[in-house]
């Protein structure tokens, strides 16, 4: 697969979706779907917003992917672009249209620069994460195909739905979906464990309420054993190798 066809992000609002400005029209709106439909629970109910950049897209192209969206239940919510045919389509098509803007890189100066982090190696193993710094009170959802890191608590009502792992430094007591694209390695860690339920992959579970009754928390970490989610005491390493 050509890198960047397709660059699907979580942002505050939803989810924004930037197709590659040279990549083949059809191609690119036929990778977005399967992307799509192999991932249906990390898409569902996302509000859609979709970045063109400069590309010019003539109004039965555009309605090609608007239809593509619409068949999945994923209404384009706004539509980004700088380009002037692109919004004369999206205008044609009743669709809510703003300009794509591209923030330039900072810069530093000789004396800021000598304070920069070492770069990784290369070799290292990462993945892209999404840092929250604070409370996630409810009605409010992140989505990523990432990491996600929460630096408070994810209230009742509150949702977290991550591709790679999820941890709170605070208390649980939303909905957590880790490993939503698939992924049973996925761990959840939170100072405090009361989810309304707590999902790994494609397995499940819903915190009983004797939970609620414990005098004395404590930092806790959920995983897949075999074929169940355990919640452990967080202190050592997950066991990935599951």
């Amino acid at each position: 697969m050509q890198d960047s066809i397709i660059d699907i992000k979580g942002v505050r609002d939803g989810l924004l979706i930037v197709i590659h400005p040279d990549a083949e029209w059809q191609a690119a709106i036929r990778e977005l779907t399967e992307r799509i439909d192999k991932q249906a629970s990390f898409f569902t109910g996302s509000k859609i917003t979709v970045n063109l950049g400069n590309r010019p897209v003539p109004k039965a192209a555009l309605a090609s992917l608007k239809a593509a969206l619409d068949r999945r239940n994923l209404p384009i919510a706004q539509l980004l672009t700088d380009s002037a045919t692109t919004y004369d389509a999206g205008d044609a098509l009743d669709m809510r249209v703003g300009q794509a803007t591209y923030a330039p890189e900072p810069t530093l100066n000789d004396e800021m620069a000598a304070y920069q982090t070492q770069a990784f190696d290369p070799q290292e193993e990462a993945t892209p994460g999404l840092l929250v710094p604070r409370t996630l009170r409810s009605g409010r959802t992140v989505r990523t195909e990432g990491h996600v890191v929460v630096i408070g608590d994810v209230n009742a009502g509150a949702e977290i739905i991550a591709g790679g792992d999820v941890i709170i430094w605070g208390v649980l007591r939303g909905m957590v979906h880790a490993g939503a694209t698939g992924n049973r390695k996925a761990i959840v860690c939170a100072l405090e464990m009361s989810p309304t339920q707590l999902r790994i992959a494609d397995l499940y579970s819903i915190t009983p309420k004797e939970r609620f009754r414990w005098t004395r928390s404590r930092p806790e970490m959920a995983q897949i054993d075999g074929d169940y989610i355990v919640v452990e005491p967080w202190q050592r390493t997950p066991r990935k190798d599951k």
